[in-house]
């Protein structure tokens, strides 16, 4: 077990700050379901979303984002070889990328492609228990990554009720969030691409998934007060995305 990481919420909220005022552009590979979330999330939040995956262009889009997200949500032949053109342009220019290994634990195929992508050493995983625990065994660890994925830095974020981030560095806990985001699709997805966009802000990737999902959870508490259900909920969660003051992150976030 990794020893306790130790973040502050004033660092939490400074991130937040040099995230809105560098504006990253983040490259979005991702399932079809997400595009439209993600976009949104990206662009309430603060950056710039792409979402090309034309194999003739898609190394141009990397060039000019900031950071990368590989979603394999529906992963056809087209996402599959933009999803290796990308990495591996973003490993040439040293631009940070994320890899969200949805439902992996689904087909030995998408469970090998996901490997298969962890070795190219992303510097953010998210997932959830069961993805995890179909990479990484039960629980999934910080040891545990280490044995995937060659980039010491790497970051592992395993989202649900409680979110658990490790790296060489440490772990910690997160307990913000609304149980509505269950009830909206592809919000673990968006919040995989706002992860890459942070690491494009700071390069301390343990720091950088922290703030996130910080700032993705406390809006989507403060969106939960003020919708009725899950329609009236996205709108607001985007709303408190753009408006939501670090000042309330650095006094609401919950680190355990």
């Amino acid at each position: 077990m990794p020893d306790k990481a130790i973040i502050t919420p004033v660092q939490i909220a400074d991130c937040v700050d040099r995230f809105r005022a560098r504006r990253p552009h983040v490259h979005c590979i991702t399932n079809s379901v997400a595009q439209q979330i993600t976009a949104n999330v990206l662009l309430a939040a603060g950056a710039t979303p792409s979402m090309t995956i034309a194999t003739d262009e898609v190394a141009s889009f990397v060039e000019m984002a900031d950071a990368l997200l590989i979603n394999i949500g529906t992963m056809d032949e087209e996402r599959r070889q933009a999803a290796e053109i990308a990495v591996d342009a973003a490993i040439d220019l040293g631009k940070p990328w994320a890899l969200d290994p949805v439902f992996v634990q689904a087909s030995p195929k998408r469970l090998q492609l996901a490997q298969h992508l962890m070795a190219k050493s992303p510097d953010v995983i998210r997932c959830n228990a069961g993805e995890g625990a179909a990479l990484f065994g039960t629980p999934a660890t910080a040891q545990a990554v280490a044995s995937h994925v060659h980039g010491a830095a790497s970051t592992l974020a395993v989202t649900g009720s409680t979110d658990i981030l490790s790296n060489r560095d440490g772990q910690l806990q997160l307990a913000n969030g609304s149980p509505m985001m269950a009830r909206v699709t592809a919000m673990g997805c968006a919040l995989t691409a706002l992860m890459a966009g942070f690491c494009a802000a700071e390069k301390n990737t343990l720091l950088a998934t922290t703030a996130a999902i910080s700032l993705f959870g406390i809006a989507g508490e403060h969106a939960e007060k003020s919708s009725a259900g899950p329609g009236s909920f996205v709108p607001a969660l985007l709303d408190q995305l753009h408006g939501i003051s670090t000042e309330t992150i650095e006094k609401e976030v919950k680190i355990q």
